[in-house]
């Protein structure tokens, strides 16, 4: 749909088409990238238009990388200079050199080659940094690892554009190594004045700001900040981006570093949308039409062969399986920087038209594969991956019977994280004997090589309970978060005819009946202890005598925690766990004079949902709330329930 007009006209269109399109992504649960690159494939601007939008969106990688610095600090990422220089460097190296044999073989000239080469070696920064930082994973070893080798590429394609130009014989090729040396001696200069202005200028300036107490001022110093660093680097020929991680990598060490954070995502979430969507724009719809079966070839090799690469590179590193995989996967795509010496490249009559719209197109389309990969390939691979582990582990339980044939009246713990670590302290400061199974293999080698009585084993298989020892057991303490995998653990120990006391932790109350009844001795919902654990703290300091609190405490547990089902909400707050399942709200409704419910009783209403609590006009609650309790003008009724029971209950009070 091409688009002529001025600026605000084509602005409207693509937030019109962003909101819309993002909404319908997210009700499909379809990454909300995808969405974005489809509102630019459907949006075509002038080229004019189109280079203006381009501007802006490169603006949003480089807040996105000055975020992602606010991460990192100095300490870090020397800690990361072999994953930057080696695995990064190897990386370029032997993907550059697969891809320059597929396209020689394919008829391309060397340079021609070469180009396409070093190109389609780069991943994409904007795209893994998002999906890192969304997920919450930049700080696991599969994240880390990306952001090394992303960091690299970013250095290798400043000099891939200096490449280009020697390859069109428009700068001769004795002055290519001089020109190359002269730029990482730039870089190294450039990166210790940044050091320079972080460590001794950035601290100075926030302190003076925030006496200041204006938070235009610091968002204004935060923006600047970001700018400023990225000018640097671009001035001296080196990636914006590049310069925007380093002032915000020296600011991470700062106290400031969350509220800059905080300030700088909106600008970042909206640019980085608008970098998505010049990226669909790049997608010449003509010329997919046409060779949409070479496209799909060249984007499906790419990811798989990038893929291949980087999980082998990764496993040389040392990762585990599961993180090497997810770091293959993660950077499988083609990277923004592509665009940009292809162009280059077309300009210096190294590319034709025709191979430029095909390579841009490839590029595009194994970026958009890379939500779906990261979204659905990777956790199912994962789960393939953790069942093949399993499998293997069930076929040699030889060292967990062998740990168990000696034990009786020993716990079993199914789950050694936080909570299950925990748990085996108190134990075994005790000195009372138990045996941890857990499916992450990092965390168990790490627990035996400290000499922790752990073992890789899922418990929801049979072999590896009765390797356990289940059925000589004092006790099964069952720590996992996921509540399914605890009641398959509990059904299958049931479903044996063990009768062992099984203790489960949970997040919260919301499947505390169903756990109980598939034969739990008891649910833990941590959130609702926790809460009780600060309350008996508040009473027995306000005065209240430790019986009295231990007997509150001990009832409300008594009655499933009924006292604390319920709360009031907020703009941030959840209306569904985890699971998607409604949560219970706490609702106050004012009845006005004309309000149907006014002078009826309880018994009349028939809600459909409970009533928590009536406070009467004069501010007093009602002591007992029976079916004959009657409601009155002014009394504000309190409802409770999931958010669509209480808001039709809330209609009926007031309209009937």
């Amino acid at each position: 749909m091409p688009i002529h007009g001025n600026g605000l006209d084509l602005l409207l269109i693509l937030l019109a088409a962003a909101v819309l399109i993002s909404a319908l992504f997210r009700r499909i649960n379809v990454p909300p990238t995808l969405a974005y690159l489809c509102v630019g494939l459907l949006v075509h601007p002038a080229p004019d238009q189109l280079s203006t939008i381009q501007i802006l969106a490169e603006f949003g990688v480089v807040f996105l990388l000055f975020s992602l610095g606010l991460e990192f600090s100095l300490p870090r990422m020397l800690a990361l200079r072999h994953t930057v220089f080696v695995v990064g460097g190897l990386q370029v190296l032997i993907c550059g050199a697969l891809i320059f044999a597929a396209a020689w073989l394919a008829g391309a000239t060397a340079e021609q080659a070469t180009v396409i080469g070093g190109a389609l070696a780069l991943s994409s920064t904007a795209v893994v940094s998002k999906e890192l930082t969304t997920r919450h994973e930049l700080n696991q070893a599969h994240g880390q690892t990306a952001i090394g080798i992303l960091l690299f590429q970013d250095l290798a394609a400043v000099i891939l554009l200096i490449l280009v130009p020697a390859l069109s014989d428009t700068l001769h090729h004795d002055a290519l190594l001089p020109v190359i040396g002269i730029t990482l001696i730039k870089g190294a200069i450039l990166f210790a004045v940044l050091l320079s202005l972080g460590k001794w200028v950035l601290p100075r300036l926030f302190d003076e700001v925030a006496k200041a107490r204006s938070e235009e001022l610091f968002v204004m110093t935060v923006l600047l900040t970001s700018l400023l660093a990225a000018a640097l680097t671009h001035t001296f020929g080196l990636s914006m981006a590049l310069g925007a991680f380093i002032a915000g990598m020296m600011l991470s060490e700062t106290h400031y570093r969350h509220q800059v954070e905080a300030d700088i995502r909106p600008f970042r979430d909206l640019l980085l949308g608008l970098f998505f969507v010049s990226v669909g724009m790049l997608i010449d719809v003509r010329t997919l039409a046409t060779t949409w079966h070479w496209v799909l070839i060249f984007s499906s090799l790419l990811v798989l062969g990038k893929a291949c690469a980087i999980v082998l590179l990764a496993r040389w590193q040392g990762l585990e399986r599961p993180a090497a995989l997810r770091a293959g996967l993660y950077l499988a795509q083609g990277g923004e920087f592509a665009f940009a010496l292809f162009a280059l490249a077309g300009q210096r009559n190294l590319l034709s038209p025709s191979w430029q719209a095909v390579l841009v197109t490839t590029v595009v389309i194994s970026i958009a594969m890379t939500p779906v990969l990261i979204g659905f390939v990777t956790p199912w691979l994962l789960r393939r991956l953790s069942d093949h582990d399993t499998l293997k582990a069930e076929r040699d339980t030889g060292d967990l019977h062998q740990a168990s044939e000696n034990l009786r009246d020993h716990v079993v713990i199914c789950g050694f994280g936080r909570v299950g670590q925990t748990v085996a302290r108190f134990l075994r400061r005790e000195g009372i004997p138990f045996l941890a199974v857990d499916v992450d293999p990092v965390r168990v080698q790490e627990a035996s090589a400290a000499g922790e009585p752990v073992f890789f084993g899922d418990g929801t298989r049979a072999s590896i309970l009765r390797a356990l020892g289940l059925q000589r057991a004092k006790l099964l303490v069952i720590s996992h978060a996921e509540t399914d995998r605890a009641a398959r653990i509990i059904t299958l120990t049931r479903e044996q005819g063990l009768k062992t006391p099984i203790l489960v932790r949970t997040r919260d109350d919301s499947e505390l009946a169903l756990l109980q009844k598939l034969g739990a001795t008891e649910v833990i919902p941590e959130t609702l202890e926790a809460s009780l654990t600060l309350v008996s703290h508040v009473l027995m300091l306000m005065g209240v005598s430790a019986e009295r609190v231990f007997r509150d405490i001990s009832e409300t547990r008594r009655d499933r925690y009924s006292i604390l089902h319920g709360y009031y909400h907020g703009l941030q707050s959840r209306l569904t766990d985890a699971h998607g399942r409604p949560l219970e709200l706490l609702h106050p409704v004012r009845l006005p004079t004309e309000a149907w419910a006014c002078g009826k009783t309880v018994a009349d209403l028939t809600l459909g949902t409970p009533i928590y609590a009536i406070r009467r006009e004069d501010g007093s609650l009602a002591p007992l709330i029976t079916e004959e309790s009657q409601l009155n003008a002014g009394d504000t009724v309190v409802l409770q329930g999931p958010h669509d029971a209480v808001e039709k209950a809330e209609r009926r009070l007031l309209a009937g």
